[in-house]
């Protein structure tokens, strides 16, 4: 049922589904989350890689997704030499040292250090944070259609927006989208890594991960985001709408000039 012009009527809509995703490793499960079951290869090499489960695409030997009774148990076959890395690991993990955030042993690792990203080419302009945000727009056909779900896109002077990957979370969202570049070797420091949700911390670390020096979002950061782009070297553009934003770090990275518009 719908409400307009005061009354109430028949009406249908078109839904996001959101299901449990798990993350299992060797036959156990690592994680899981509330996700949308789509592009989820992507999803577990991004995932992966933003967990510090892997460090390369090589990594990864395989993935299988399972339905799982209500869910679907993403099974990840890792190297030799990663499985025994990771099995480690969860043994160090073991006993009551968590602070209760998934894959972490404390509070200092909620606000780790991120590695230093690489300068990008000369390319950012104003024209192009605002075509980077309106092609993202474009190309968000789920959320067109339902009004629910998070995009992330990674965007490339001369050739637009190269990939993007939707979801009902936004860590999700840009898990996804980092695992797709990844697994398509594209080189992250050429472009900029667009996205539809605030600037947490979190955001930042995964985009640092991946190893690309520009942020784009729609919304604000928050100052340990601001903190974190600063310690990367990151460029970091908030509250991008329209032909207007905030640059919050590096903001000497502008060029002058207008964008190349692509199709």
């Amino acid at each position: 049922m719908s409400f307009r012009q005061g009354r109430l009527s028949e009406a249908s809509r078109l839904v996001p589904e959101e299901v449990p995703v798990a993350f299992s490793y060797g036959g156990s499960t690592h994680a899981v989350m509330m996700a949308t079951p789509s592009d989820l290869v992507d999803f577990a090499y991004g995932f992966s890689l933003a967990e510090e489960i892997i460090r390369l695409s090589e990594d990864i030997v395989a993935v299988e997704s399972v339905e799982a009774g209500a869910g679907i148990d993403v099974q990840v076959t890792l190297k030799d030499s990663t499985a025994d890395a990771l099995t480690a690991r969860r043994r160090k993990m073991a006993g009551p040292v968590g602070c209760g955030l998934c894959g972490i042993e404390s509070i200092e690792q909620a606000a780790r250090q991120v590695a230093k990203v690489p300068e990008p080419l000369p390319w950012l302009s104003a024209d192009h944070v605002a075509l980077a945000v309106r092609m993202l727009g474009d190309a968000q056909k789920l959320n067109r259609g339902t009004r629910a779900v998070h995009g992330a896109g990674f965007y490339r002077p001369a050739r637009g927006l190269i990939a993007l990957r939707e979801d009902v979370g936004r860590h999700n969202a840009l898990d996804k989208l980092v695992g797709s570049i990844v697994r398509e070797g594209e080189a992250a420091r050429d472009g900029a890594v667009v996205v539809t949700s605030r600037l947490s911390v979190e955001m930042v670390q995964k985009t640092a991960i991946l190893g690309c020096p520009v942020l784009i979002a729609i919304s604000a950061p928050t100052a340990l985001a601001i903190d974190t782009a600063n310690e990367a070297g990151m460029t970091l553009i908030g509250i991008a709408r329209g032909d207007e934003f905030e640059v919050f770090t590096r903001p000497d990275r502008f060029m002058s000039g207008e964008a190349a518009h692509v199709a």
